[in-house]
């Protein structure tokens, strides 16, 4: 009888994911690449992967781009790059986002030069070891002002500016906002931190009918250079290109979705977090061993 329980349990999850995967699909809007012809557009951690990446593909879209990580002579070539791409300016400004000062002064350059904002992508993040956390507090704070606080602190200083053009504002989150594993413990409570804060701020800015739209990108292993050298001689989980990634937060935004899952079956990972506790952090650990 438990075993008879268990498939008929199983089945019956499969085919509501199935249901709610052909009802994602049907009810997502039409993509119009048009609509980022000359629209202005801020993204952070652009230096490289998923940040370079978008910034190349708003470029490809005719947008009007600013970037900003702490490199300044790597954002330079970024920007002339997205300049031969198409975009209608590129500009960039250097900054370290664990500063009380530097994430609203990058905003500031943002309005100042752009006129405005029409897309805020917030991506970010600040180096954490991969290894089991030895009770180093102090990072845990360094890394919580850079992958949360910041991204707070920028949200409140464009809302005005994304009020006025009803604009979007894009939070690139992880399956780690969503779930645990082992190694990565500081990065997982920054992700927490940022679903829990942009999810209420969805609900507070609907209560205020608010023009903006925020969308929270959860994407999976992603085959960005600092990922895989994290997880080259441990996890055995697949990645997944960048370009791919960032084009799919970037069509996320355009057409005001509430949330993108890439690749697609992080949906159903995060679905079936709570399924059999027990055989879940069983596979978890087993695949970083």
């Amino acid at each position: 009888m438990i075993v008879y329980n268990m498939k008929t349990l199983t089945k019956v999850l499969l085919a509501s994911v199935t249901v709610a995967l052909i009802a994602i699909k049907w009810n997502t809007p039409t993509f119009n690449a048009e609509s980022l012809r000359g629209a202005r557009v801020l993204v952070t951690g652009a230096s490289t992967g998923i940040g370079e990446q978008m910034a190349y593909h708003y470029a490809r879209f005719g947008a009007q781009i600013v970037i900003t990580a702490r490199r300044e002579n790597v954002l330079q070539q970024v920007a002339e790059k997205c300049l031969s791409m198409g975009a209608q300016k590129a500009l960039y400004i250097s900054a370290d986002m664990s500063s009380d000062t530097d994430p609203e002064r990058v905003v500031d350059f943002a309005l100042d030069h752009l006129g405005g904002l029409d897309h805020l992508v917030l991506n970010h993040i600040g180096s954490s070891p991969f290894s089991m956390w030895e009770g180093d507090v102090e990072h845990l704070r360094w890394l919580m002002k850079v992958n949360f606080f910041s991204y707070a602190q920028m949200a409140w200083k464009a809302l005005p500016s994304l009020e006025q053009s009803k604009g979007s504002l894009i939070v690139v989150s992880s399956l780690l906002g969503k779930m645990t594993i082992p190694f990565v413990a500081p990065y997982v409570s920054t992700k927490f931190a940022l679903n829990g804060f942009f999810g209420t701020l969805v609900h507070e800015l609907a209560m205020k009918s608010s023009n903006v739209s925020i969308s929270t990108c959860t994407l999976g292993l992603i085959d960005t250079d600092s990922a895989m050298e994290k997880v080259k001689d441990i996890s055995h989980v697949p990645a997944y290109p960048a370009s791919e990634a960032a084009l799919n937060i970037i069509k996320t935004g355009a057409t005001r979705q509430r949330e993108l899952f890439y690749p697609w079956f992080v949906y159903i990972v995060t679905l079936f977090r709570d399924f059999l506790p027990g055989a879940r952090d069983y596979l978890i650990q087993m695949s970083y061993n």
